[in-house]
């Protein structure tokens, strides 16, 4: 599995990279979201959340464990953190194999849930603005999708 390293100088350039990842992305596409507390994850969901036309101000679902938003296509935003050792069956499936496109923070603590083929996506801090984004597209869905990200 290829994995491809992005360098963010600013927090623009990681809302303008998961801006335009917000474009390119179509119905039932799952993305991984991982990174310390405060490395940006949710600056990157925002940002593909504009890219998805997403108008409403969006938020980290820290104690909700799922948001909603409307735009282009339904984004479900999971953050799923508060779920390690539980058993509890939420219905996620119904949201990440429907007809929107899911971003799940935390992912190992369902990983019976998220499919193989997936974009994960791991956010590290570089300094006080600068970020390191590694990309690592399972499935040629998502290898075409990172070729289109990045081209």
């Amino acid at each position: 599995m290829e994995t491809y390293t992005i360098q963010t100088a600013s927090r623009e350039e990681t809302t303008e990279l998961a801006y335009k990842l917000g474009t390119l992305v179509q119905p039932g596409d799952v993305l991984t979201l991982e990174g310390d507390l405060g490395a940006g994850k949710t600056t990157f969901t925002q940002g593909l959340a504009k890219g998805l036309g997403v108008k409403r101000n969006v938020n980290s679902p820290t104690f909700t464990i799922m948001k909603e938003y409307n735009g282009r296509l339904p984004l479900y935003h999971m953050d799923v953190y508060r779920l390690e050792n539980s058993d509890e069956d939420l219905g996620f499936e119904e949201y990440i194999y429907g007809e929107g496109v899911c971003v799940i923070e935390w992912a190992q603590f369902i990983q019976e849930y998220v499919p193989q083929d997936k974009l994960s996506i791991t956010i590290r801090h570089k300094g006080d603005n600068q970020r390191e984004i590694e990309l690592q597209p399972a499935g040629e869905r998502y290898i075409t999708l990172v070729k289109e990200l990045l081209s």
